[in-house]
């Protein structure tokens, strides 16, 4: 899946003493990157880029880059929402990974909608970007800092129903 991420950032709760009242900066300019990323829930692996833009390309080449890390003898399975990029015709150039579609409107069940929230909650928000190059800089230290413990990828990504037997 892919998050858009960029000047026009999530605000969130801040602490602040007792009677104050703390500010939270929002910006009004509108670069923006997209952050795409997989997550294997079994193993904790992870895969991400950014792009500047969004489409069929874009979506195949990081399918391109999920198939390329999936082991030999492995087969991925990728979770994907209705977005008009995510067509089924782009998996047709991988024999070690097909696409499950979810159903429309359904965001919660994509595991990877937890890593989003997960970033902006914990990396991202109440930031000021001076332009392309600190979103992507952000965006790369804030994806990283999730993927370094596996456990916590594996435990956030993780669904009962989508267990697959092997």
């Amino acid at each position: 899946d892919e998050a858009r991420i960029g000047q026009q950032n999530t605000t969130t709760k801040l602490w602040a003493e007792k009677g104050t009242r703390p500010l939270a900066v929002r910006q009004q300019q509108f670069e923006y990157v997209h952050l795409f990323g997989a997550v294997c829930p079994r193993n904790g692996a992870t895969e991400a880029f950014i792009s500047p833009c969004i489409n069929k390309e874009v979506m195949r080449q990081h399918l391109g880059q999920i198939s390329l890390a999936t082991s030999s003898g492995r087969y991925a399975v990728v979770i994907m929402d209705g977005a008009s990029w995510h067509a089924n015709d782009i998996a047709d150039d991988f024999e070690n990974l097909s696409i499950v579609k979810l159903p429309p409107y359904s965001p919660e069940l994509n595991p990877i909608e937890q890593v989003w929230s997960w970033l902006r909650q914990h990396k991202l928000a109440n930031r000021c970007f001076e332009g392309y190059e600190s979103i992507v800089d952000a965006c790369s230290e804030a994806w990283n800092a999730f993927i370094e413990d596996k456990e916590r990828v594996k435990k956030m990504c993780h669904r009962q129903w989508a267990t697959m037997i092997t």
